[in-house]
């Protein structure tokens, strides 16, 4: 399946207009209060397979007594798993971030990588983390693909994928690279907000005429 450059490039300017009133993504959030990377990765560590508003409050709690890796070697592993509870995998998690601060010192010399190569050798980040600290704390062109992202692109037939790493790896053949780091911006908030997995608000979508979704519900 080819991409529609011109239909793709409509659809992403009409959402970035559509959508300026909702509430923008966790990591977007995390990087405009701190403009730091280390709050970006911990941030988008905890967020997987657990919703936004969760993250949000683990993160708040979390922030205020951890400021650094140093902070984070410090810190008692039970009182860390008590902080992150709530969390997806919350004890996983507390292992990966304990990890975090030797391979940071050792590894990269105490600095957070800033290419794709780098990040996911870091515990507990995937293809889709690293990609997201990459746009989001370094500025740099990446393609974030979740769930929102692989579903709602699928869904109205913009393209034509089994999995998340070969939507990811399709967009990066096809897409113009000025709208890679849009991707999970946009259809995060799309997917969180009106294109439900059950249930899509079709009748509330900007961008409704675009889609192939057999399923529409166009009524108020």
């Amino acid at each position: 399946m080819k991409l529609d450059i011109n239909k793709t490039i409509k659809i992403y300017d009409i959402l970035s207009k559509s959508l300026i009133d909702y509430k923008i993504p966790l990591a977007e959030q995390i990087h405009i209060k701190t403009k730091d990377p280390f709050f970006v990765l911990i941030g988008t560590i905890l967020s997987s397979r657990t919703k936004d508003t969760t993250t949000a409050r683990v993160c708040n709690k979390l922030f205020k007594k951890i400021k650094s890796f140093s902070d984070l070697k410090k810190i008692d592993p039970k009182e860390l798993e008590e902080i992150l509870y709530g969390v997806g995998f919350y004890k996983k998690k507390t292992i990966h971030l304990k990890k975090l601060p030797k391979i940071i010192e050792t590894k990269f010399n105490n600095k957070i990588p800033n290419t794709i190569e780098e990040l996911i050798q870091l515990p507990g980040v995937g293809r889709k983390t690293a990609n997201l600290v990459l746009s989001v704390a370094y500025s740099t062109p990446a393609i974030c693909v979740d769930v929102h992202v692989h579903r709602i692109l699928n869904r109205i037939r913009l393209i034509n994928t089994k999995t998340n790493l070969e939507t990811e790896f399709y967009l990066r053949q096809n897409l113009p690279k000025k709208y890679w780091s849009k991707t999970n911006y946009l259809f995060v908030i799309l997917g969180q907000n009106i294109c439900y997995p059950r249930k899509p608000n079709c009748f509330n979508c900007p961008i409704t005429k675009f889609c192939q979704y057999e399923n529409k519900n166009l009524k108020e």
